[in-house]
C-alpha cells in the first residue's frame, strides 16, 4: 500500500530536537478472518424485525522498533435472532506504523487513537463486504471514537493500579 502521512494537532508542534514530527502507514494486513453463517440456508430467509447485532471492538499496540509500531484493531459482530446466531463475523485488521519526532506523552494517544481511526474504514469495508457475501445485507460499522475509547481504557487501569496498590 503506499504510505500515507497523518498530522494532526500534536503533529502541528516541533519535536524537541527540531524534526518534524511524521506517522506513516508502512503497511496494513488481515491477520484473522471468520465467518459463520451456523443456519445457512435457514438464517438467510426474509424477518419481520432487524436481528439485534452486538459488536465489540478493541485496539492493541506493540513495538517493532524504536520507530515502528504495529496497531491492531480486533472487530467482533454477532447478529441474533432470539436465541439463534444468524452470524458472527471477527476480524483482525492491523497495521504497520513509522511514528517518528513525536514527544513521549503523545506516544499512547497516537497508537491507540489516531493509528485505528486510519485503520477502521479498511476494517469496517471488510466487515461490509463479509457480511454481504455470506448473504446478509452489508453490515456498516458507525464510526468509533476511538479517543473516548482510550479514554476510558486509560480510566479503568488507573482504578486497576489504585486497587492493586491498597
Amino acid at each position: 500500500m503506499a504510505d500515507e502521512t497523518t498530522q494532526g494537532a500534536a503533529g502541528a508542534q516541533q519535536a524537541g530536537n527540531g524534526a518534524q514530527p511524521v506517522l506513516s502507514v508502512l503497511t496494513q494486513y488481515i491477520k484473522d478472518l471468520s465467518f459463520e453463517n451456523p443456519g445457512a440456508p435457514g438464517s438467510l430467509r426474509g424477518r419481520d424485525k432487524a436481528p439485534a447485532i452486538g459488536i465489540n471492538v478493541n485496539v492493541n499496540a506493540n513495538a517493532l522498533s524504536e520507530q515502528e509500531f504495529d496497531v491492531v484493531l480486533t472487530l467482533n459482530a454477532k447478529a441474533e435472532d432470539g436465541s439463534t446466531v444468524l452470524f458472527n463475523v471477527e476480524l483482525v485488521y492491523g497495521g504497520v506504523f513509522r511514528v517518528a519526532n513525536f514527544p513521549k506523552e503523545h506516544m499512547l494517544p497516537l497508537l491507540f487513537i489516531e493509528c485505528p481511526r486510519i485503520l477502521f474504514p479498511f476494517a469496517r469495508q471488510i466487515l461490509s463486504d463479509c457480511t454481504r457475501n455470506g448473504g446478509f445485507p452489508p453490515l456498516l460499522i458507525d464510526p468509533i471514537d476511538f479517543a473516548t475509547m482510550f479514554q476510558q481504557r486509560m480510566a479503568e487501569e488507573q482504578a486497576r493500579a489504585k486497587v492493586q496498590t491498597n
